[in-house]
């Protein structure tokens, strides 16, 4: 059934080498803590095959030595910073004493920037964080460690980790990024308003989906929207466009990455459901919301349903913690089930001067007990499957939804041209959003800026 015819953190640099590990709460004791023989062990046990011979982690602790740094998007803010510094690299400090970590703080906003300056002088830090669909750029310019190299294979990795976040760190058949966390973007109802208008369940079809938000709008006696039927306005366009799009069983790119498909019958149709919802359901008014939202629309009620990211849970915690039980994720209807995730992972440079010690560090930040306390710093979603029955994951309804649908996931990226191509995409949803082109006319005028820069 197709959706027509069913109807972050300013930077900076601080070395730490604490002489004791302080006082942890005991819920952050709980999450460091789970670090339990399972799946993700298998992680553990790739990344440190390797024999001291060879430099790598699996040497003798005794012998890893080195001053090393780590660049990092998601340990932003004061409590970040406490996390890393105060509770993570001191348990990292115990079992490697003669290492040393420099930590580079910043955020996705600033992260390419620096990730190209450090390529440019030659200065790459030794392990560095990045987002889903960047990792395919640096190993495509020689910039990663190769870490299949180091005996860890992307069949290890799925054994822990759902398939496509794995290739979202594996360049040309070899592994170069090891996943730590995710965030993705799904559906989600405010059931006591869905309640309110006779509903006791989110839509499950997209004729549902278009009679349920058309209801569920409501407007002044003036036609003031005063709360959208379905937000997708205050979520990324690009991000709320894949989201549908993935839903509608398209892709972004052809099966060997070579030319941009997002343009087909079921990526045209995805557009056009969401003009639709706005130009013909009127269900949501353009300009009504934007991501610079400071409460997002299910929080403060000017939105019954929406597209949203997992964070929202956090967000709702915080502004308006009775309404948790309110908020209920769904998986957009479509021809097929889907769900956008992003993400971030660990990896290292090809030219480390201390290579056994950034391994170290890489694969310490990706188990279990660094990783879960991570995600939950952040309201983010572990990588590793075997976290979902962790106390964290089992009291955040989205994340545990999230992990739940991992198996319908698809991802960003894929080739080595992406993060040239991706801040194109947003500009042509919103010229059909805005309905400056047909939804057809804006997805062919984008696949040839893509075909363009991809040398197609």
């Amino acid at each position: 059934m197709n959706f027509r015819t069913a109807r972050q953190t300013s930077t900076s640099q601080t070395s730490t080498r604490p002489a004791s590990t302080p006082h942890r709460s005991a819920g952050r004791r709980a999450a460091l803590r789970y670090t339990g023989l399972g799946t993700a062990a298998v992680l553990a046990l790739a990344l440190s095959a390797c024999s001291a011979e060879d430099g790598s982690a699996g040497a003798d602790s005794d012998a890893v030595s080195g001053d090393i740094t780590l660049l990092t998007p998601i340990y932003e803010g004061a409590a970040g910073q406490r996390l890393l510094e105060d509770e993570l690299l001191p348990q990292f400090y115990e079992q490697y004493p003669d290492v040393t970590v420099t930590v580079d703080y910043t955020n996705f906003a600033r992260l390419n920037e620096k990730l190209t300056t450090g390529v440019v002088s030659g200065l790459v830090p030794d392990v560095m964080m990045m987002g889903v669909g960047w990792v395919e750029a640096f190993a495509d310019k020689g910039v990663l460690a190769n870490l299949s190299e180091s005996g860890i294979s992307v069949a290890d990795l799925e054994k822990s980790t759902t398939p496509e976040i794995v290739q979202a760190g594996v360049w040309e058949g070899d592994v170069y990024g090891v996943p730590i966390m995710l965030d993705a973007r799904f559906g989600v109802a405010r059931m006591d308003l869905l309640r309110e208008a006779g509903y006791d369940a989110p839509p499950s079809t997209w004729a549902e989906l278009v009679e349920m938000a058309e209801a569920l709008t409501v407007r002044s006696e003036n036609g003031a929207l005063e709360r959208a039927g379905f937000d997708v306005l205050s979520l990324d366009a690009r991000q709320m466009y894949e989201t549908m799009l993935f839903s509608s069983g398209g892709s972004l790119f052809n099966d060997d990455n070579t030319a941009p498909a997002f343009n087909s019958a079921e990526g045209v149709e995805a557009l056009e459901s969401v003009v639709d919802l706005i130009h013909t359901s009127k269900v949501e008014d353009t300009g009504y919301s934007s991501t610079k939202e400071t409460v997002n629309p299910l929080i403060n009620g000017r939105a019954a349903m929406g597209i949203a990211h997992n964070n929202l849970w956090t967000q709702t915690l915080e502004a308006a913690p009775e309404l948790l039980p309110e908020l209920e994720p769904f998986l957009i209807p479509g021809d097929a089930p889907g769900m956008f995730v992003g993400g971030t992972l660990a990896t290292m440079s090809k030219g480390s001067e201390h290579p056994a010690a950034a391994q170290a560090l890489l694969e310490f930040l990706a188990s279990p007990g660094p990783a879960l306390a991570a995600n939950e710093q952040r309201g983010n979603i572990p990588a590793l499957t075997e976290l979902l029955d962790s106390e964290y994951a089992q009291g955040n309804r989205l994340v545990q939804f999230s992990m739940e649908n991992l198996d319908v996931a698809k991802r960003e990226g894929g080739p080595s041209e992406w993060l040239g191509l991706r801040g194109e995409i947003a500009p042509a949803i919103e010229s059909a959003l805005l309905a400056q082109k047909t939804p057809k006319q804006a997805l062919d005028d984008l696949a040839d800026v893509f075909a363009g820069k991809m040398g197609g």
